[in-house]
C-alpha cells in the first residue's frame, strides 16, 4: 500500500490494528491507559489515517484539547442507534461530566456512582421508578465499549458503584445535541401524561 511506504513494519502493523478499533469502537481516548500508546500514535501518522479513513467513507477528528480521536462516518454507515433509556443515561453522564469537571482540576478524573445516574434520571420526571439493573448495566456495558466510561467497580447492580467518564463524552454528546435530547425529553413527558389521562398506550 503506497500510503504506508516509508513505516517501519512495525509501524505498518500498528497502523492497520488501531485502524480495525477504531473502526469497532470509535472513540480512542488519551486518558485510557490501555489505548494511550494509540492516541499518540495517531497524532504521529494523523494525515495517514486521515487519508486512508477518508477513503472508506470516514472522518478523523482530533481533538487535542480532550484528548480524543473520534471516528465518524458523513454518510452515516455504521451507525450505534441506541434505545430511550440508552440516550437518556448517556445524556446524563454528559451532565454529571460537565457539574464535576467544575468541582475538580483539570487533570482530575471525572467519577460518578450509579446512585447519581438514578438520581438525576429520577429528577427528569419521566417516571417514578429507577432505572432497571438490567438496562443499566447494559447500557454501562455498551458505553464502556465504546470508550465513553469505564466501570470502577465490578459490581454493576450496587448504587454506589463507581463509574469513570472519559472526556470522550464531550464529542459523543455535544452541547447541541443537549438541547435537541431535553426537547425530546418534554415531548416524550407530555405523550405520557397525555396516555395517563386517556388510558391509551403508556411509554415504557
Amino acid at each position: 500500500m503506497e500510503l504506508l511506504e516509508g513505516m517501519l513494519q512495525r509501524d505498518k502493523d500498528e497502523f492497520k490494528r488501531i485502524c480495525n478499533r477504531l473502526l469497532s469502537v470509535c472513540f480512542l481516548c488519551k486518558s485510557n491507559r490501555t489505548t494511550r500508546s494509540d492516541y499518540y500514535f495517531i497524532l504521529k501518522y494523523k494525515e495517514r489515517f486521515s487519508e486512508y479513513l477518508g477513503i472508506l467513507g470516514y472522518r478523523l477528528e482530533v481533538n487535542e484539547e480532550y484528548g480524543v480521536v473520534q471516528l465518524t462516518n458523513p454518510q452515516n454507515y455504521n451507525r450505534q442507534n441506541l434505545k430511550l433509556f440508552e440516550s437518556i443515561i448517556l445524556l446524563i453522564l454528559r451532565v454529571l461530566y460537565d457539574e464535576k469537571k467544575r468541582e475538580l482540576s483539570v487533570s482530575d478524573e471525572v467519577i460518578v456512582n450509579l446512585g447519581d445516574i438514578q438520581d438525576r434520571f429520577l429528577s427528569l420526571k419521566i417516571r417514578d421508578k429507577m432505572i432497571d439493573k438490567t438496562t443499566m448495566r447494559n447500557t454501562l456495558n455498551l458505553l464502556r465499549r465504546f470508550q465513553i466510561i469505564e466501570t470502577v467497580d465490578k459490581d454493576l447492580t450496587d448504587e454506589e458503584s463507581r463509574v469513570l467518564i472519559y472526556d470522550s463524552v464531550l464529542m459523543a454528546v455535544r452541547v447541541e445535541d443537549i438541547k435537541q435530547a431535553y426537547e425530546k425529553l418534554k415531548i416524550y413527558r407530555k405523550g405520557r401524561k397525555v396516555d395517563e389521562e386517556t388510558g391509551e398506550n403508556e411509554a415504557d
